[in-house]
């Protein structure tokens, strides 16, 4: 692999990875590394090109980051592992339970979405514009490219699809904020075509683990340990 991950780890027992959203970093789940570190071996990572992990030269996608994320469990020998993404993180987690299910515990998907429908139309149409204004300038400035890149996540990507969907096996919780800006019945439909889904709404928006992290943290606390 062309990169290694930074990532900050507390706690000892069966490994729980979380995965950030687009444009953040490991430090966005300071309300969830103490709090499950008393029953797991938690390990926040920063995915390529986010934090303080390197780009690297491989694809910048949602699949990529997800070999990524094999890769660093090869590197760390867990074989197995339990998985909470955010954002962009639970499209990671969703491409890599479907591709590797034999490395996978548990699953919880927080602000996941399959495709830029899921996402609430005035939200999508901002982030398009706002891509496409960073392409046009992403040939005179490094900065621009790489908030084209950054952005191009949530243009292009995920698409996942439901045969995908239907290759999980993990056990998952699909968790939002009653006003996240993914689609409420985009929400539902995830749980629906995960064969072993439960699905849990927490008052908040889309960033509900970091603001409303005492009710996050019970949802996910009450799966992860039943």
């Amino acid at each position: 692999m062309d990169i290694k991950h930074f990532y900050i780890e507390k706690g000892q027992g069966e490994p729980l990875i979380l995965l950030h959203g687009n444009g953040e970093d490991s430090t966005y789940f300071v309300n969830q590394i103490d709090e499950f570190s008393s029953n797991y071996r938690v390990i926040a990572l920063d995915t390529r090109g986010h934090g303080q992990t390197p780009r690297g030269d491989s694809a910048f996608t949602i699949r990529q980051f997800a070999d990524d994320l094999l890769g660093f469990l090869d590197r760390m020998d867990i074989q197995k592992a339990n998985l909470l993404g955010f954002s962009d993180g639970a499209n990671i987690a969703m491409c890599f339970a479907a591709k590797y299910p034999d490395r996978v515990l548990k699953l919880v998907l927080n602000g996941g979405n399959l495709d830029t429908k899921g996402i609430e139309e005035e939200i999508q149409n901002k982030i398009e514009n706002a891509y496409e204004s960073a392409k046009m300038d992403a040939d005179n400035s490094e900065k621009a490219r790489k908030k084209m890149e950054l952005l191009g996540l949530m243009v292009n990507d995920p698409n996942i699809t439901r045969q995908e969907l239907e290759a999980i096996g993990a056990e998952t919780l699909v968790i939002a904020g009653t006003e996240d800006l993914v689609k409420k019945d985009h929400t539902e439909l995830i749980a629906s075509q995960i064969k072993n889904a439960s699905l849990a709404f927490v008052k908040g928006d889309h960033f509900v683990a970091k603001e409303n992290p005492s009710d996050f943290n019970i949802s996910v606390r009450d799966f992860l340990l039943k």
